[in-house]
């Protein structure tokens, strides 16, 4: 354990510095020797690594994002030299090259962050067995042995035997629980985090092997955190469950305003966005900036919500531009989406009015019956009939007469100027 203690001396030291450098701070407000002191500095501790970590998890998030979007190429890779292993690996660094993709990038954070964890371990040990490790001297030491977080000192595992319980000034009972409850909240947490990720922040569209492992290392790292945790110190405990809190809060920030292109964190992103942007007129925000540019640029190859959002958008009579800003669209711009795409109701409205021009009027009965037909001019042309004028009721010939005042000539069968039709002879 000295030796392996030795190794980390490098990182012991600054880490035994910042907790003292909290306990201080804490230590004046709850006491120098409660576990609210210790516990909180051991807090704080997690909190400045995570925060110096940051830019590591962003490039966490981008190399993910990139490794999914290989995983259809890195399938094509795997079948087609699926008996020739050299050749399948010089592929596929080939194409992390090409694409500058690195698989060990998601993996940043956990490397990162493993020092300033072992480091803490061995202070944490240090206390348990009562030997001064990096600034924590002796009278820190003893303030630290008498430090209880819900009646178990920081040192105590939950595999202690009872004198050495005993020794630190609590009950096993007490470690157990808390411990116990400790180990539960971070297998949770865990297994929380992992399965977020795998439900709204994966790209539905695609079914690749990367999946299918991260769907079992959502069943896998709760178990390794609950068979590890009743090895760990309650004062690591209070670390490794702070960071996996601090994890959780943080993928659920980045699932809500910058999810997986194609996931449903995606669709409801956008679904927002469309509320926002249309009461607002406007994109306010640079991220939203960002996101509304990078759908714009992709063109016909965007997904099914992207498309949907643009859609939206020229429905409201806006416009995305190309720099992610969106301004008022004129009538031609409404009735196309992005990508040149007529909307459904510009397509219906321009359809009826064609169909309205078109469709000829409707005949009547009497009309279909005497044969008439209306030409383009609007005038009517009226085919002789061969029944006699006087075969015809008497109150159509009545009608028919000049001055009568109800139809004119041209309606009863007449022509309107020169010679009139002779009248056959009546038959008696």
């Amino acid at each position: 354990m000295d030796t392996i203690a030795s190794l980390f001396s490098f990182i012991t030291t600054p880490v035994s510095w910042v907790i003292v450098q909290f306990h201080k701070m804490y230590g004046a407000i709850f006491g120098a020797d409660t576990g609210w002191a210790w516990g909180l500095s051991i807090v704080s501790l997690v909190i400045l690594i995570r925060i110096c970590l940051i830019p590591l998890f962003v490039k966490q998030i981008k190399s993910t994002r990139a490794m999914q979007t290989l995983q259809p190429e890195m399938k094509k890779i795997q079948e087609r030299y699926k008996n020739d292993r050299q050749r399948q690996s010089e592929e596929m660094m080939k194409l992390y090259k090409e694409t500058g993709t690195n698989p060990l990038s998601s993996c940043l954070p956990i490397l990162a962050q493993s020092p300033f964890f072992f480091a803490l371990y061995h202070v944490l040990n240090g206390i348990a067995t009562g030997k001064t490790i990096g600034v924590i001297n002796e009278p820190l030491l003893a303030s630290a042995r008498k430090a209880h977080i819900f009646g178990a000192p920081l040192a105590a595992k939950f595999m202690d035997s009872s004198d050495k319980v005993a020794a630190l000034g609590a009950t096993l009972t007490d470690v157990r629980v808390v411990t116990a409850i400790m180990i539960v909240l971070m297998s949770f947490s865990q297994f929380y985090t992992q399965r977020q990720l795998m439900t709204k922040n994966v790209d539905t569209t695609v079914k690749t092997p990367f999946m299918q492992q991260q769907k079992m290392l959502m069943y896998v790292f709760p178990v390794m955190f609950a068979v590890f945790g009743i090895n760990f110190p309650v004062g690591v405990l209070v670390y490794w469950l702070t960071t996996n809190v601090w994890t959780m809060g943080q993928q659920m920030y980045v699932i809500r305003n910058n999810p997986t292109p194609g996931s449903k964190a995606q669709a409801a992103y956008l679904e927002r966005l469309t509320k926002h942007v249309t009461h607002a007129g406007k994109v306010r925000r640079r991220s939203e900036k960002t996101i509304v540019k990078a759908i714009v640029a992709k063109g016909r190859d965007r997904n099914e919500f992207e498309r949907k959002f643009v859609n939206a958008l020229n429905k409201a009579g806006l416009a995305a531009q190309a720099d992610g800003t969106v301004v008022q669209s004129t009538a031609q711009a409404a009735a196309q989406t992005a990508d040149g795409t007529e909307t459904a109701s510009a397509a219906g409205a321009a359809t009826g009015t064609a169909a309205r021009r078109q469709q000829p009027k409707r005949q009547s009965k009497s009309q279909r019956q005497s044969g008439g037909t209306k030409q383009a001019g609007g005038s009517t042309s009226l085919e002789k009939s061969d029944e006699p004028e006087d075969a015809k009721p008497a109150a159509a010939q009545q009608a028919s007469k000049p001055g009568s005042g109800t139809r004119s000539k041209a309606q009863s069968g007449q022509r309107k100027g020169g010679p009139q039709r002779p009248k056959s002879p009546s038959k008696k």
